[in-house]
């Protein structure tokens, strides 16, 4: 025979209430999770050009599934903020970098060809050429250019915050940059990528 509210002490009463809660407060929790939009906050440092393009390709990615997303562009990272990317390829900075081919038979193409470091760094003009040849490969993969990733995440209501003190530091004015922008500081931002359920440096 179930009890009701009315037949119930003061002890009883206490006691089908937490049980109830048990009950309720897992199912409830869950609901507020499945409910809850993700949200990813990254930090983009580096300004060249295969560095230029993880942090494009997460952002637009993480917007179209539908979560919130930020990028906060510092130091050399700013450089992929202005309206036209100056970087370039810098195989030195990562010598794990594999070199390919985008022309020739395709065994060719397939093969890494290892530059050591002593190679890129003693050879005039390596950069313009790892540069020209990892654009090509990317063309020929039907990968998307930084600049049209960047315009992707701006389609996507990606936020996107720029560093004023960096801007300070090199002098930059903010005519050199895309519209849209808001400039902040790292106390902006720190906030934001702690309440991320996921925060990225690149």
């Amino acid at each position: 025979m179930s009890m009701t509210a009315e037949s119930m002490n003061e002890a009883q009463m206490n006691e089908w209430l937490n049980k109830k809660l048990d009950e309720m407060l897992p199912v409830k929790l869950q609901q507020i999770e499945d409910d809850k939009t993700p949200s990813m906050a990254i930090i983009a440092t580096k300004g060249t050009l295969d560095w230029a393009y993880p942090p494009f390709i997460l952002a637009s990615t993480a917007s179209a599934l539908g979560w919130e997303t930020s990028m906060f562009f510092t130091f050399y990272g700013l450089l992929l903020l202005k309206k036209e990317i100056p970087s370039e390829v810098s195989p030195l900075g990562n010598p794990a970098m594999p070199m390919k081919m985008p022309f020739g038979p395709q065994w060719f193409q397939d093969f890494s060809w290892p530059m050591p470091n002593l190679l890129m760094a003693g050879v005039p003009g390596f950069e313009k050429v790892a540069t020209g040849l990892m654009k090509k490969t990317f063309k020929n993969k039907g990968v998307a250019t930084v600049e049209e990733l960047r315009e992707l995440c701006i389609e996507a209501e990606v936020k996107m915050y720029a560093c004023q003190m960096t801007v300070d530091v090199f002098g930059f004015s903010h005519d050199e940059f895309i519209d849209g922008l808001d400039y902040v500081g790292a106390t902006y931002f720190l906030p934001v990528a702690q309440k991320a359920d996921v925060c990225l440096f690149i």
